[in-house]
Order: structure tokens, then sequence, then C-alpha cells
């Protein structure tokens, strides 16, 4: 009948989701079993799940699987996804971020980082957000275009240790963390600049190197990352696989 058709079918489908989330689970299990083969001597780096165009129930998953750091790039992806996950899920937003939508990102209790901060006009509109929201502090990173291209985000180099210092001496709200890139395809020379940005920070504004996070690594390169220093890698495709649809950009320029 018309019913038991329907019914094989959801069955059916409830099988494949099954096998999905599986997947999820023993994909996490590789990736942990090739990070641990990464370091000796000192401790893993925070693995950040990287969620971008994948459902709730994935996420969930991992959760139940004992995860707690997921990242997204859009605002309105993380604040639909926070609001249908457990509280104590650590957000990370890691897309750019434009200042009309501090407000909305800053209002989520268990966002645990901001890793794009790329502007003083973005570390001032976050800094007054949290103080009209009564937010005590935000975790942030600075996001370094460590590769030069325009079509990055993020301060120079050159730039580098200016931007921290202007967080620290005039953000009371933002609390650095340390520094993050996307890179290119040539992601060592990315990673190697990152490294050096770090020292020049330490040396210069006095901060001990074990106390200035990186953030770098993603998929296809977090084994290189974590080798030359990586704190916080950022893993979605070798995890959740490729992105289930294409997101559509605006066309606008962005506000900054």
């Amino acid at each position: 009948s018309g019913i038991q058709c329907w019914r094989v079918c959801f069955r059916d489908l409830s099988l494949m989701c099954d096998v999905k989330t599986i997947e999820i689970s023993e994909n996490m299990r590789v990736v942990l079993n090739r990070i641990a083969k990464c370091v000796s001597n000192h401790p893993p780096p925070r693995l950040v799940a990287v969620s971008k165009t994948k459902p709730v129930e994935l996420i969930q998953r991992l959760y139940d699987d004992g995860h707690r750091h997921f990242g997204e790039n859009y605002v309105r992806d993380l604040v639909e996804k926070a609001d249908q996950l457990p509280n104590d899920v650590q957000w990370h937003f890691i897309g750019h971020l434009q200042r009309n939508k501090c407000k909305q990102l800053l209002a989520l209790n268990n966002l645990f980082i901001i890793e794009t901060v790329d502007s003083t006009k973005l570390a001032i509109q976050l800094n007054k957000e949290c103080e009209k929201l009564k937010r005590e502090r935000i975790n942030v990173f600075v996001q370094i275009n460590t590769s030069g291209e325009t079509s990055k985000f993020g301060v120079s180099r050159s730039e580098c240790v200016e931007m921290v210092q202007f967080i620290i001496d005039t953000c009371p709200r933002l609390h650095f963390k340390g520094l993050m890139t996307i890179g290119t395809s040539n992601s060592r020379n990315c990673m190697l600049t990152l490294v050096s940005c770090r020292s020049d920070v330490s040396s210069r504004l006095n901060i001990p190197e074990s106390e200035i996070e990186l953030s770098m690594g993603m998929s296809a390169d977090f084994e290189l990352a974590i080798e030359l220093g990586s704190t916080n890698v950022r893993l979605g495709s070798i995890l959740f696989g490729p992105r289930s649809v294409p997101r559509q950009t605006s066309t606008s320029s962005p506000v900054r």
C-alpha cells in the first residue's frame, strides 16, 4: 500500500542518515589519531569542527561523541545552529565579520571566540557592542593576510603588532588570544609568516609566545600546521565532507 511504501522509504532514509552520522564519528576518530601522531612533547591543538552548510544532526553526533568546539563562517548560520544545540557548545566565528552583524553575534552566550578581527574599525565596534550587552570580554584572534593577496581579508604582517597593540590599549572588552590566517595553496609560507608575526608581537609587546595562539591549518594541511606550531586547527571537509550547497554571496560591498 501507499502507507507501506512510505514506511519503507522512511526506514531507508533513516538508515542513510545513520550511515552518515556513523561516518562522521569515524572521520573524527581518524583525524584525532593523525593529530596524535603529530604531537609528542606538547599538547595537541584545539580541533574546531567547521560545519558549514551541514545539518545540525551531524553536529549533534560529534557533540554526543564528546566534541565541543565548532566553527561557522556566517553569522546567520551560527545563530540558527546555536539555537538548536546544547548551550555548552563552544562556537568559533571564522568568517569575515561585517560590523552590522556584531551585535547579533555577540548576543550568543556560548560564543567562544571571533577568529577574524581584521581592522581597528571592527575591533572598536565589537568593543562597543560588548559594552552595550554588558558582556565582560570576548576572545579574539587577529586575522593576518599572510599571502598578501588583495582578495584576502586580514591585516598585513607590517600592521600586525600595531593591530594587537590597538586592541590591548583601546578595547578592554576584547581579550587578545592569538593570530589567525586562512592561507593559500602555498600554505607553508603562509604559516611561517604567521609564526614570524607571533615572534614580532611577542618581542615588541613583551607577551610570552606561549600566550599567543596560532590558528592555522585546515583539512588539506593541518598536519603541517601542527608541525609548525598551530594551537587551533579548523577542519571541515575532512570531517563533514564537501559543502552540501554553495552559499550565494551578496554582490554589495561588505560593511567593514
